[in-house]
Order: C-alpha cells, then structure tokens, then sequence
C-alpha cells in the first residue's frame, strides 16, 4: 500500500511540475536570451543558467514519470538510468551553488558598489558558470560510478539508483556526506551571509527609497526560503543516512521538494528581474497588437469584399 501511495504522490508532483514549470522556465529562457545578447548584467549569465539547470531537470521529468507510472521499477534500458540519475542530481547541484554565485554578486552590488563596477564584464559570471556546471558534473559523476564498476554495480536491478548493497553504500554514503557539507551548506551560509549583510546595509541607507529596499528584502528573503524549504531538506538525507548507514527511504519525498522548485524558480525572476518582467510583459503585448492588427486586417478584407459585391 505504501509504495502504490508514494508512487502515486511522485507521479502527481511530475506531471504538476512538468506542466507549470517548462512554460516558466522557457519563458525565463526567452527573457535572459535576449537580455544576454544585448548588454548582460553578472546576474542575468548566471540566471540564465539556472534557468537551463531548471529545463534539464524537466526533461528528466518524463521518464520519473514513466518510473513512478510502473511502481518506481526501472522499465526502459538500463544505460538510460544513469543518465537520468546524472542529468538529475547534477542540476540539483548546480542550481545550488547557482543561487550562491547571484547571492555573492548582489552583496557586492549592494554593499561594494564601486567594487561591482569592475566586475560587471560578462566574462567574469560566464567563468563562474563553467566551473559551477564542472563542480556539479564532476561530483555526481559518482552515479556512473555506482551503477556500472564491476565491484559495485548490481546484477539485473530493476530499480533504478535504490536499493543499494553494501559494497555501493561503503563508496556513495561517504561521497553523499561531502555532499551535503560542500554542495549545500556552504552554499545555504554564503547565501544567508551575503543577504542579511544586503538587508542590514539597505537599512543603513536612508537615500535609498523604501519601496527599493521592500524589493530587494523580499528577494533576498524569498531565495532564502527556497534554499530552506526545496534544497535543504534532501540533502539533509545524505547526513542522515550517512548516521544510519542506509540510505532513508523517506528521501523520495524531499526530492518532490526539488521538482517544485524548478517550478518556483521563474517566479522568483519575475519579482526580482526588471528585465525578466520587461520582456514578458513586452512579448505578450506585442503578440496581442499582431493579433489586433490581424483581427483588424481581416475585418478591413471582409468589408471590401462585401462593398465589391454589393456593387456587382
């Protein structure tokens, strides 16, 4: 009964996740696409590849729907496991330490300004990406690790990275530990670090308008709260199983946590991007003039045709 419910649950949250979250995240690519390609700021490189992170994880969403539609047994070709696995932790990870690198840039902004000056040339976030995407990737390299050396992978599994033997758990608790202290607290206290100093800082600055302070608190408490609620939970998963010596069965649970904050993500752009919510207000006015002027276009060919035939 208990599995039936918890596949039934994971189903739900992908099929939500998947249909709210890829028009989001493809509207965010939108907005940052064009911004990117006319004068980027520190912040839209780097949101820009959170948003990618984002759509990466949706795609894997698919196929965890196909697992959880089947009692979370691993039914397609078992190479497409690990690539799943990998596609899936790794953007976890880097949208992680993504959050990170925009917090660090708007600390800077905020309490440095004259510093933020110099390091507003795109070449400086498009490295951070880079090595980011590399950290994460080399990481959960791992997964590959697990499921395919010889000394560690398990013969005709039909559950995809679960239910680990010993021989994998001795290597993948330990991994999972550096995890949780490397990939997610010392991103959560650099986050929480560079945006209460933001808050303190705008307090400090009577010049500066209330309503621009309401809009960056609310920013930086918002990611905050996200960072908090979606990533923290699974991750505390690793240091708990690594106590326990197993991994928790209840880690299921914390990584719907992460496919909603795939969901959450665009939103967050949208409140605390000028260009994000430029973009798409400017997108859907102008495809609502093209429709006018076709509406009105039609309407001007109908009433000719109508006056030529009256005439005839």
């Amino acid at each position: 009964m208990d599995l039936v419910v918890k596949s039934e649950v994971i189903l739900s949250v992908y099929i939500i996740s998947f249909l709210i979250g890829c028009p989001a995240n493809l509207l965010a690519l939108y907005a940052f696409s064009i911004k990117v390609h006319s004068k980027p700021l520190p912040t839209d490189i780097l949101l820009l590849n959170l948003t990618i992170s984002d759509l990466l994880f949706l795609i894997t969403a698919p196929l965890k729907m196909h697992e959880a539609a089947s009692g979370m047994t691993w039914k397609l070709p078992p190479f497409l496991c690990s690539i799943v696995s990998f596609t899936y932790f790794s953007t976890i990870y880097t949208s992680s330490l993504l959050l990170m690198a925009v917090s660090v840039v708007r600390y800077i902004a905020v309490v440095f300004p004259i510093a933020a000056t110099k390091i507003k040339k795109p070449i400086y976030p498009v490295i951070a990406s880079v090595v980011i995407w590399v950290i994460s990737s080399a990481h959960c390299s791992i997964v590959f690790i697990t499921i395919h050396h010889p000394s560690l992978s398990s013969k005709n599994s039909t559950i995809c990275y679960e239910n680990f033997n010993p021989n994998q758990l001795k290597v993948l608790l330990p991994v999972r530990l550096e995890f949780f202290f490397v990939l997610c607290l010392l991103p959560l206290l650099v986050c929480i670090y560079c945006y209460l100093s933001m808050i303190v800082t705008l307090y400090s600055r009577p010049r500066i308008p209330w309503k621009k302070k309401k809009k960056a608190i609310g920013m930086a408490l918002g990611t905050l709260a996200v960072f908090l609620i979606c990533v923290v939970p699974y991750n505390s998963s690793h240091l708990v199983g690594y106590f326990l010596g197993e991994s928790p069965k209840w880690r299921h649970y914390t990584l719907l946590l992460l496919a909603f904050n795939s969901c959450i993500d665009p939103f967050i752009f949208y409140f605390s991007s000028s260009i994000f919510r430029f973009t798409i207000k400017a997108s859907i006015f102008k495809k609502l003039r093209m429709n006018l002027v076709k509406f009105a276009l039609q309407k001007d060919v109908r009433r000719t045709s109508d006056t030529a035939a009256s005439i005839l």
